[in-house]
């Protein structure tokens, strides 16, 4: 893959500096992020240690010392570059990381770290406690349309229906194959390793389940209590909510708190279930391109579900916190909040609805800077796509 996403431009800046910060290149399974740190690595024309801890069985903490005395060794003048793939898998990781760079930092040893993976369970993991103030983080998000139409000259509506993993894209005009791998390369290798094999889950079928649940009620709002009666389990709320964190950290599915102002009344809310990539949605839906084209109140979800996961990758990513609103039967599909901005989104994709447009009241009531019309005859749901979530945020 020769496409180089924007994040490459900010990785190499930031390797050409003198060594300050550990590296964190985190983001959800098959976005590139090892390639992009490949890419990025062999421009620089500098020698690297590449090495790997995506292994089924886990390694232990001596094998980062072994990597980083291998680092060590070519360093010259010049310097070297560590890389280590999917570091969170390693018990004691961090504390190892933070002997090892502060070691090389007494030393003016010239070796630079770069620690990949998934950026919830790294910091869960470690980073905030053993080396706060020595790393900082670039987060990669689900490719957008834009990627996905620079790289493979696709067009939004086909971003809309297959999504943003750039590894699944050869196979869209095979469709059952395409299905094939989504299921079993991406969401069952997720599950199976980046949820399951590094979170305590004491239910892995309802986890399973809920994932499920989540996809085919994306863009929907769904009550802990209804979500326990669909699923059938003697499950809790607690457990749900936090199975959803769980999703959310993995970049699969995230249930979006109801803004409320007040941010104990949002936590408490029912969420608004959200995938953060629509590959996961119409996989699942048993619908080919074609159907789902034609099905228009299917194609409006999908569209409103492609606009939440635009919005959804930009707060993965830091750029705002990402709500929904709705007071009886009055709704707003998504409320931003970018710093002290708030900016209220409706989508206008064709799907039938029971709420009455709720945009009005909650401008009375919160006072957003900017609401926005996405679709019918607002913004065009292809410009709003393939631009920038953070263009529609600003002043």
């Amino acid at each position: 893959m020769t496409w180089q996403r924007p994040q490459s431009d900010v990785l190499a800046r930031r390797l050409e500096e003198p060594r300050r910060f550990i590296q964190v290149v985190a983001g959800p399974r098959q976005v590139g992020k090892t390639t992009l740190v490949q890419q990025v690595v062999e421009a620089a024309k500098v020698p690297v240690q590449f090495a790997s801890a995506d292994e089924p069985t886990l390694r232990g903490s001596e094998w980062i010392a072994q990597q980083w005395e291998a680092a060590r060794l070519m360093a010259g003048a010049k310097g070297a570059v560590l890389v280590l793939d999917e570091v969170q898998k390693i018990g004691g990781w961090s504390e190892a990381v933070k002997r090892l760079w502060d070691e090389d930092t007494r030393k003016r040893r010239p070796v630079k770290a770069v620690l990949l993976g998934s950026a919830p369970l790294l910091i869960q993991r470690g980073l905030s406690e053993n080396l706060a103030g020595r790393f900082e983080v670039l987060y990669l998000p689900h490719w957008s349309a834009a990627e996905m139409r620079a790289a493979f000259g696709w067009t939004v509506e086909r971003s809309i229906f297959y999504g943003g993993y750039p590894g699944a894209a050869p196979l869209a005009d095979d469709h059952a194959r395409w299905v094939r791998y989504v299921r079993d390369a991406l969401i069952e290798i997720t599950l199976a390793r980046d949820v399951l094999l590094l979170s305590r889950v004491d239910k892995p079928a309802l986890l399973r389940r809920l994932f499920d649940l989540g996809c085919r009620y994306s863009g929907q709002i769904l009550s802990y209590t209804k979500m326990i009666g669909q699923l059938q389990d003697a499950g809790n709320t607690t457990t749900l909510a936090h199975y959803l964190d769980l999703l959310g950290g993995a970049g699969m599915l995230v249930g979006l708190p109801k803004y409320a102002g007040a941010a104990a009344r949002s936590r408490a809310s029912s969420p608004k279930l959200q995938v953060l990539d629509t590959a996961l949605l119409t996989a699942l839906s048993g619908y080919s391109f074609e159907e789902a084209r034609a099905d228009r109140e299917f194609w409006g979800r999908l569209v409103e579900s492609a606009v939440g996961a635009h919005l959804a990758n930009a707060a993965a990513a830091g750029a705002c916190e990402l709500f929904y609103w709705r007071d009886r039967n009055r709704e707003v599909d998504f409320v931003v909040r970018a710093g002290r901005r708030l900016i209220a989104i409706e989508v206008k994709s064709g799907r039938a609805t029971d709420t009455l447009p709720g945009m009005e009241a909650f401008a009375s009531a919160f006072k957003p800077q900017r609401k926005l019309l996405v679709g019918g005859d607002g913004i065009p749901v292809d410009e709003f796509l393939t631009r920038p979530a953070v263009h529609w945020l600003g002043p």
